[in-house]
C-alpha cells in the first residue's frame, strides 16, 4: 500500500483546511487509518483515527475542531481541521494499520504517507 497526503499549506488562525490521503491497494476498506503530526521538537502524536468498521479517535487537543472521513470507493481518507490555532502548525501525517484498527503508537502503523506540512499563523 502506498499514501500520498496532500492539501498542507498556511493558513491564518481561525481557518480551515482540508487534508487527503490517497491510498493504492484493493484493500483499502479493511485498513484502519489515521492522521498523525510531528511539530518541530515533538514526538509524533495521532491526531485523529477511524477504523474499518467506523469508530473514530480524536485527540484532546482537536476534538470538535478536526474530522475525519474516509471515501472507500475513491480509496481515501480526509481530515477537515476548522478554527485552525497556531499550535496545529506541524507536518501531518497519514497512516494505514493493516489490522483494521488504530492506535496511539506509530509503530503499529505499517504503511506511512510523506507528510504535508501545516502552518498556521496568528
Amino acid at each position: 500500500v502506498q499514501l500520498q497526503a496532500s492539501g498542507g499549506g498556511l493558513v491564518q488562525a481561525g481557518g480551515s483546511l482540508r487534508l487527503s490521503c490517497a491510498a493504492s491497494g484493493r484493500t483499502f476498506s479493511s485498513y484502519g487509518m489515521a492522521w498523525f503530526r510531528q511539530a518541530p521538537g515533538k514526538e509524533r502524536e495521532l491526531v485523529a483515527a477511524r477504523s474499518w468498521s467506523g469508530g473514530t479517535f480524536y485527540s484532546d487537543s482537536v476534538k470538535g475542531r478536526f474530522t475525519i472521513s474516509r471515501d472507500n470507493a475513491k480509496n481515501t481518507v480526509y481530515l477537515q481541521m476548522n478554527r485552525l490555532k497556531p499550535e496545529d502548525t506541524a507536518v501531518y501525517y497519514c497512516a494505514a494499520d493493516r489490522g483494521g484498527s488504530y492506535d496511539r503508537r506509530p509503530t503499529e502503523y505499517e504503511y506511512w504517507g510523506q507528510g504535508t506540512l501545516v502552518t498556521v499563523s496568528s
